[in-house]
């Protein structure tokens, strides 16, 4: 069994598998224009962020009810459990759904049939993080928080994801202001593509608690520094990055540096259907590319817990941490 671990950066919609894809279009007359599974995988290389933006949105047109929310969730699930998953913080994007004229409340209503089963069925507790589409205007973000209101018993806080590159977080200081003031948790996605000035304004101006991504704070020394002091976590996806060409081999990417900074990292999937692994993947991927021993590996499993939203419930997590303590490496 795979190390205990938390995953903090998770697409749900970026857990498309082909297989489903294609059971769900077949369920819901919804034509893809692909010859088969393996004809959707060619599909999968990615030259950058974009590129990969546009198969995701594309593949949303299968998800139309809530049966196809709930077994979207149930197979990630039970794939994270396999993968050493006891608790995940999974992102949506109610947006791209509504503009195709799904509403909120069934993507909630849906996913929170998998996510009400998921600790009985699966083992690993959960949450939901609401994301808002960073290349979509700030009124339709407001508004996204607006039709959120009646679903909040379900979502724990909110996320800033999509197209970074001029889009920076200032974009987005009402909605983050009105999250705050609903008790909502606040997480953005900063400095993947975007520059390090966009990790310290989404700290300064959306006052976020965990930076999703944030590759490069590195090239900003007062900005490690500070993110250092105040123990501010990075929920960086490895794969994912190789994938889209932020590090061009995952032997070169930076998590032993930022490690050795003192950093406050963590190792997640981001959207594992299209960038070839689930968080275990990432893990021994980056055992073997970077040489990463069981202690440094022990480190990523202990931070996954500690940066959690599980304020509310510091039993469970102290759990889910003796847990990782007591696992022996093979």
């Amino acid at each position: 069994m795979p190390i205990p671990k938390a995953e903090l950066h998770l697409h749900i919609e970026g857990t498309l598998e082909p297989e489903l894809a294609f059971a769900l279009a077949a369920r819901n007359g919804v034509p893809l224009p692909y010859a088969d599974t393996d004809d959707l995988r060619e599909a999968y290389q990615f030259s950058d962020l974009q590129s990969f933006l546009n198969l995701y949105y594309e593949l949303m047109a299968v998800l139309r009810t809530e049966d196809d929310f709930a077994d979207l969730a149930d197979a990630y699930l039970a794939r994270a459990a396999a993968q050493g998953v006891r608790h995940a913080e999974i992102f949506f994007d109610p947006q791209a759904h509504i503009s195709r004229g799904v509403g909120i409340g069934t993507v909630v209503a849906g996913l929170g049939r998998a996510l009400d089963r998921s600790e009985a069925v699966h083992g690993v507790s959960t949450q939901l993080i609401m994301c808002f589409l960073r290349d979509e205007s700030a009124e339709s973000a407001m508004e996204t928080l607006e039709a959120a209101k009646p679903y909040l018993d379900r979502i724990v806080g909110v996320g800033l994801d999509s197209a970074e590159v001029g889009h920076p977080p200032v974009k987005f200081r009402e909605v983050y202001e009105a999250a705050a003031a609903l008790g909502l948790r606040r997480v953005a996605h900063a400095g993947e593509e975007g520059p390090p000035s966009y990790i310290t304004e989404a700290l300064d101006v959306l006052g976020v608690e965990r930076i999703d991504h944030g590759l490069r704070c590195l090239e900003d020394p007062e900005l490690v520094a500070r993110l250092v002091r105040e123990r501010v976590p990075l929920t960086l996806c490895p794969l994912s990055n190789v994938r889209l060409r932020a590090v061009d081999v995952l032997e070169e990417h930076p998590l032993p540096v930022m490690l050795d900074a003192g950093l406050l990292c963590t190792v997640n999937s981001d959207d594992p259907a299209y960038f070839g692994g689930y968080v275990e993947d990432n893990f021994r991927a980056v055992r073997e590319a970077l040489g990463l021993s069981p202690d440094r590996l022990r480190e990523l499993a202990r931070n996954s817990f500690v940066a959690s939203f599980l304020d509310h419930d510091e039993e469970r997590r102290a759990r889910y941490l003796a847990e990782v303590e007591a696992y022996e490496f093979p």
